[in-house]
């Protein structure tokens, strides 16, 4: 299922919401309360019913603190979890940069893959194009693996983001992969760099990122540290900073925003375009 379709079937405005189910013992945030299928599928279908749109399924951390897994124990995570929510007929993603887990996943009919290494592997760009998902083309600063604490500058990384998307983009055409199938992600928190100022100078970037590359853009800001070293809240406390960040990307003109507390944003873009369109109503008075 290619971005532009499920877009269409949503029929509203503002961004897809990407509910994150992590299938893990070491996620950042909440690893380990999903690692057991049945825990993993409740959470599942309880983001569904609090409006996400797709949700999306992590067999693997990619913290700086995360182990490595292989893709046969990512896939045994993955299969009970991918089959149930099939039979619900809900749209799934599967973030994994292991081209083996990605395989396994487009067998079982994914709506989305999400790489944090941007797809870099070229002899499996024939099994992509071959498929009919959508692919998060994500950017990453340390390029191949998990997240690593480095520290950056803004501008560098920003001319990085821009070279990065366009020597990958290019290849993932010249493979024949259809433009409309493709996301774009920044990145963000490690992923850009272990200084906060990186990833909020990049947030602040979602308009010029769609205007250089015409593509839809997906942040996953939820309960990053960077959001955390400015207010000085636990992770348990980061609600209300995952959810400003969440609202900035959405009014900058984000496609897709991926967040662990679904229900939050939901309602709150739902207030938002409720005042939007009664001060439409009263601008044409």
């Amino acid at each position: 299922m290619a971005p532009g379709a499920l877009s269409a079937a949503g029929d509203r405005r503002g961004p897809l919401l990407v509910g994150i189910v992590n299938i893990t013992e070491d996620s950042f945030s909440d690893g380990g309360r999903y690692l057991d299928a049945e825990a993993a599928l409740r959470q599942a279908l309880r983001l569904r019913a609090e409006g996400a749109d797709i949700v999306e399924l992590g067999p693997a951390a990619s913290n700086p603190d995360s182990a490595r897994v292989p893709a046969e124990q990512e896939c045994a995570r993955l299969a009970p979890v991918l089959d149930r929510l099939a039979a619900e007929g809900i749209p799934c993603s599967v973030d994994s940069f292991l081209p083996e887990t990605q395989g396994f996943a487009l067998a079982r009919g994914v709506a989305f893959l999400n790489d944090i290494q941007g797809f870099p592997h070229p002899e499996h760009y024939g099994e992509l194009a071959a498929a009919r998902c959508g692919l998060v083309v994500m950017h990453s600063v340390q390029r191949l693996g998990p997240a690593t604490r480095v520290p950056t500058d803004p501008a560098e990384v920003w001319e990085g983001i821009l070279e990065f998307f366009a020597e990958r983009l290019a290849a993932l055409r010249d493979a024949g992969i259809d433009r409309d199938r493709l996301v774009v992600d920044p990145g963000l928190g490690y992923f850009l760099g272990s200084n906060p100022e990186t990833s909020f100078a990049v947030l602040g970037g979602v308009r010029s990122l769609k205007e250089e590359f015409g593509l839809p853009v997906m942040i996953s800001a939820s309960r990053k540290s960077f959001l955390r070293s400015v207010t000085g809240r636990a992770i348990a406390e980061s609600g209300p900073a995952t959810l400003a960040a969440e609202i900035h990307a959405a009014l900058d003109g984000a496609d897709y925003i991926r967040t662990h507390d679904v229900g939050a944003l939901h309602d709150a873009l739902t207030v938002l375009r409720a005042v939007t369109e009664q001060a439409t109503v009263l601008s044409g008075r």
